[in-house]
């Protein structure tokens, strides 16, 4: 077994880890730092992201306002110290992008322009036509490879984090082109793996987003946080899940119902079409459960209309949503409506970290969607999620470079990397069990899918932590085909649905505790929010038996909680 030797090791190499290695290798060039990503960095899932990044741009907005949209937004769940910081920050890292190449839409007159988003009082989300992450990504990797002590260790799949005396000294990953597991010792570690909505059947992300980043730090002591709350996002593209941009409804685009209705005028009659992601999916849901949604051979869904946008603007605006709409829903925008409906999309819970992207364990940091600040609170506003990559991931490149500096390397044990490879290589890849991953995964997925939906009731939630359980009992007895080590996809699947399992765990038992309904958590039993029992964080930590639950108070600095309507 090699090691590996860096200062600071990144997971993840989409938006929030790319901006990190970029921070901390403008914080000292002497530092030696390492991006470990199971794929290539420009196909992490960051690249999917279409409608914009959300920043005070304009004299007519302010970071009070943003704010106040943000913390109402989370229905109230949000830090409020965290938001604050979070948006004064984001208008920086908007103008740092565009000395380093992105190319920003832009207005007439030259500026870079901006359109309208849920819950958003002002048009600020900055876009790159529909393809804002794409390009952000490229303009970041761009960046990040000009460093000559940033080392990228592409197609590397971490699997634990190493922790001794509550600090973390470096973590054991496996090199896909030979499949053999290596050890990388650090001063500072960061996660930025992204969220972990693949436990669900029909979601907006990529196949290789399985929330890696949030099981090594849960395995390893650090404790989730809200993780109950995972955003649905209103328009998933039907068959496939693949997003449709909240900005075709920024740039004008309709709901309707099978009865040609905007239905949104009962649900959200000031807002409509641009009330937030929380409200829409469950005005959908009901609008699909009351039984006015078109019907498919893929099942019911809502049909997004932008054929009154003319050709013109979608061309320019939404050339990529017309694309995958005509590829891979069989239609074209331009003409017919687009089918869609509410599909999963965000986690807003995550590894819990504070204003500085410190975790409770020393010298680990995370960043991005694996993370949980709280700025999202209970409910996310599209366009702040690739904003947070860029503000958290430059505080986590800055905050691990500062402990990096000031720190020395730690020895571990020896026996927990042994441990390591004996569960990965004997207890996963050797096992010579009866069950199958593609199985097991399905019926995961399904099980999301029917009981910790979007809305939600206590019996199927108690029903649904039974039967995870049961899979996580059959997962030990699995059997992957291919015993062979290199691009073993099969072995890596089962590492993955090792993690998901931990966190659909998570997610359905701290929804079971959370008797209220607030933002993207909907309880049909519990159907009011209730701030004197639950305007607090969730806290998950580790356990044999199965998740520790514990609360936090919400830290409120301006905005008291009051009722939120749109």
């Amino acid at each position: 077994m090699e090691k590996y030797v860096h200062d600071i090791v990144i997971v993840g190499a989409g938006l929030a880890g790319l901006r990190a290695a970029v921070a901390a290798a403008e914080f000292g060039e002497k530092l030696d730092i390492a991006v470990i990503s199971k794929l290539h960095p420009i196909r992490s899932h960051s690249v999917c992201a279409q409608g914009g990044t959300a920043a005070v741009m304009r004299e007519k907005d302010s970071f009070d306002l943003h704010a106040w949209d943000t913390v109402k937004g989370a229905d109230f769940l949000a830090d409020q110290d965290v938001v604050e910081f979070f948006v004064r920050q984001a208008p920086k890292e908007i103008v740092k992008m565009e000395h380093w190449g992105c190319p920003w839409s832009r207005t007439p007159d030259g500026k870079i322009d901006q359109r309208p988003f849920g819950g958003h009082t002002y048009p600020r989300a900055c876009f790159a036509a529909d393809m804002t992450g794409f390009h952000e990504m490229h303009a970041l990797y761009g960046k990040a490879i000009t460093y000559d002590n940033v080392r990228f260790y592409d197609e590397w799949f971490a699997t634990s984090l190493i922790v001794e005396d509550n600090s973390a000294v470096g973590l054991t990953a496996i090199e896909l082109k030979t499949g053999e597991i290596h050890v990388f010792q650090a001063k500072s570690v960061i996660m930025a793996t992204g969220g972990h909505e693949r436990i669900y059947e029909f979601t907006t992300f990529s196949h290789t987003t399985t929330g890696d980043g949030m099981a090594m730090a849960y395995r390893a002591g650090a404790p989730l946080m809200d993780m109950e709350f995972v955003q649905f996002h209103p328009t998933g593209l039907v068959p496939s899940g693949v997003l449709i941009t909240e900005g075709a409804r920024g740039e004008g685009g309709y709901l309707i119902n099978v009865n040609g209705e905007r239905f949104l005028k009962r649900y959200a009659p000031e807002k409509m079409e641009l009330a937030p992601r929380d409200v829409i999916s469950r005005a959908e849901q009901t609008e699909i459960l009351e039984g006015r949604a078109f019907t498919s051979p893929y099942g019911p869904y809502i049909a997004l209309d932008l054929r009154h946008l003319g050709e013109e603007k979608i061309n320019e605006r939404l050339p990529l949503i017309r694309d995958v709409a005509i590829k891979l829903g069989g239609v074209d925008p331009v003409k017919e409506p687009i089918p869609i409906r509410p599909a999963a999309h965000y986690s807003m819970g995550g590894i819990k970290a504070n204003i500085k992207t410190e975790t409770p364990i020393r010298g680990l940091y995370a960043a991005g969607e694996c993370s949980c600040l709280s700025v999202h609170g209970a409910n996310r506003l599209g366009t702040n999620s690739t904003a947070e990559c860029l503000v958290f991931g430059a505080v986590a490149g800055e905050e691990a470079a500062k402990h990096a500096t000031s720190t020395s390397f730690h020895e571990f044990s020896q026996e927990k990397v042994l441990a390591e490879e004996k569960r990965v290589f004997d207890g996963i890849l050797g096992s010579e069990g009866s069950e199958r991953v593609p199985q097991l995964r399905d019926e995961m997925r399904r099980l999301m899918n029917t009981k910790v939906w979007i809305f939600r009731k206590g019996d199927d939630l108690e029903s649904a932590l039974k039967e995870v359980r049961e899979l996580e009992k059959r997962f030990k007895n699995i059997k992957v085909e291919d015993k062979g080590r290199a691009f073993n996809t099969g072995f890596t699947a089962a590492l993955q649905l090792d993690f998901m399992l931990d966190l659909a765990e998570v997610t359905i038992m701290c929804a079971l505790a959370r008797t209220e309904s607030r933002g993207a958590h909907s309880r049909l039993d519990y159907p009011k929010r209730d701030d004197e029992k639950w305007l607090v964080h969730t806290l998950a930590y580790y356990t044999a038996e199965g998740p520790r639950l514990e609360y936090v108070p919400v830290t409120i600095t301006k905005w008291q909680p009051t009722a939120r309507k749109y």
